[in-house]
């Protein structure tokens, strides 16, 4: 486990003992990984922000059961997006349950609010020319796998390749950029 997927894990577990400071940095750290996600799946502003504030609420729910050698929290909070987007999709409405439980109101959000949902949800400029940068292998195995959230199987039959082969490249490539970042 890397030093920032550990220090991740520990503030899941530091949110599951009431700590609201864990969950702010957590929230901060991941709300544009988790928003971007909706905003693809969904395909509108409105309910990639109202799915993302029912992910976070749901991470404060399940957050004693998080169990860091399961996966990285990253994963960790895609799983509970996947999930309820799936109940979203069934029920035809996002799902509010775990706001309600918590007793968090719902928010009208403005034209600014939507904007920032977008701004959220777009790569920045300086990781766009990172991703650029790398192998054109690396790059389509990285980008199918993190932003579209592709499985490795799926990917490794469109790219005609194993998965093996797949899981190494976005290995390689996550590498490179987290040295890039850590460079800065």
């Amino acid at each position: 486990m890397s030093g920032s997927d550990s220090r991740d894990a520990a503030l899941v577990m530091a949110m599951a003992q009431g700590d609201e400071d864990a969950f702010s940095t957590l929230y901060r750290r991941y709300l544009p990984l988790v928003t971007r996600w909706c905003l693809r799946e969904t395909g509108n502003r409105e309910l990639a922000a109202d799915l993302s504030a029912e992910v976070f609420a749901a991470a404060i729910t399940a957050s004693r059961r998080y169990r860091a050698a399961e996966g990285a929290v990253s994963g960790w909070l895609l799983g509970i997006a996947r999930n309820k987007a799936r109940e979203s999709r069934r029920r035809r409405r996002v799902e509010d349950a775990a706001r309600r439980r918590l007793g968090v109101q719902p928010v009208a959000l403005t034209d600014v609010d939507l904007e920032r949902v977008e701004a959220l949800a777009s790569l920045s400029p300086e990781l766009q020319a990172q991703l650029q940068g790398l192998p054109a292998e690396q790059r389509q195995a990285l980008v199918k796998r993190v932003v579209l959230d592709r499985s490795y199987e799926e990917i490794a039959v469109e790219l005609r390749c194993s998965e093996s082969v797949v899981r190494q490249r976005v290995s390689r490539g996550l590498k490179t950029l987290k040295s890039q970042l850590e460079e800065r």
